[in-house]
Formats: structure tokens, C-alpha cells, sequence
């Protein structure tokens, strides 16, 4: 009851807030939005679903965690084909590789590197609207020769394919010849 009490909320938040995002003119002489700084970070900070971050993730048993049933999440080491997403291949040592994606991660607005190591990268993405974030997290497999990849949305239930865009985004920058 209380989880759909909750989605009821957060669905009429969202279509409060596309709502205003389409009718701006409309709105704008009806009802202003407050405009002193701290007005808007309250504001802001009743639209932020972040979340916790998962105790679950990092490279455990050689595998990067499963993605749960929802259908918000990607991995490259997901046998079904509703979450599975191909690796990346690396030509270069693992650390290189890892390197690569840390700059490519370094020049998303989105993204936040939480975990840098030589063979692991960890990010942390926050949507533009409600603050949404994304878990996402690449391994360099080196009995495979390829990064393992994992990218899954923290809260609800679908996310519109935003984490499969983001690793096809990512992978056409780390390898443009694949694309």
C-alpha cells in the first residue's frame, strides 16, 4: 500500500512538473516560481529522489552485482536479454582503458567519479530533473580482455532506456570504430 501510495506521489510530482515545463507562459502570471536563492534550493530539494547509494557494488567473485528485476538496469555480465549489454573491448592495458573512461566520465555534466582504481570505475549520474541517480560502474575483465559494465537507476521501476543510451553513449566514445 505504501509503495503505491509512493508511486501515485512521485507520478503526480512528475506530471506537476512536465506540466510546468511545457505551459511556461501560462504559468508563469498565475503562479511564479519563488525566486529568492534559498525559495529555490527548498524547492530543489523536494524534488530530489537520489536515493541510497547500494552496498552491493564493486567487483565481488569476479562479477559485477545483477541487475535487479526492473527493467532500469544493464550489465554486460546479464545472461537476460532484457539487462545484458555487450563489454567493451580493450586493445590497451587495463589501467589505460580505465583511464580513458575516467576522462570520457570527466566531461559529463551528469557525472560524479565516486571510485577510481586501476582496473574499476565507479560513477554516480544525477538526472537534470527530480535527481534521479544512476549507479554505474566499469571493470577491466582481464581474463576476458574487456571492461564489464553495469549502469542501474537506484529508484523506480522503468527509467525509459536512459542507462542503456548512457553505456551505447559511453561506448561510442571509448570505441568509435564499434559504432
Amino acid at each position: 500500500m505504501l509503495k503505491r501510495t509512493l508511486k501515485t506521489a512521485l507520478s503526480g510530482v512528475l506530471s506537476l512538473i512536465l506540466f510546468l515545463g511545457l505551459t511556461p507562459g501560462l504559468i508563469a502570471e498565475a503562479a511564479p516560481l519563488p525566486t529568492l536563492p534559498s525559495q529555490r534550493l527548498h524547492l530543489a530539494s523536494l524534488l530530489h529522489f537520489s536515493g541510497s547509494r547500494p552496498d552491493n557494488l564493486g567487483v565481488k567473485s569476479g562479477k559485477l552485482a545483477p541487475c535487479p528485476s526492473s527493467p532500469n538496469c544493464v550489465s554486460s555480465q546479464s545472461s537476460d536479454p532484457q539487462h545484458q549489454t555487450d563489454p567493451f573491448p580493450i586493445s590497451e592495458s587495463p589501467s589505460q582503458a580505465i583511464q580513458r573512461l575516467q576522462e570520457i566520465l570527466d566531461n559529463q555534466d551528469n557525472a560524479e567519479i565516486i571510485t577510481a582504481e586501476p582496473d574499476y570505475l565507479y560513477a554516480e549520474f544525477t538526472s537534470n530533473i527530480m535527481g534521479f541517480v544512476d549507479d554505474v560502474e566499469f571493470w577491466a575483465d582481464t581474463d576476458e580482455n574487456v571492461i564489464q559494465v553495469r549502469s542501474a537507476s537506484r529508484l523506480g521501476e522503468s527509467d525509459l532506456g536512459v542507462n542503456r543510451q548512457r553505456i551505447e553513449s559511453i561506448r561510442a566514445k571509448f570505441a568509435p570504430e564499434l559504432s
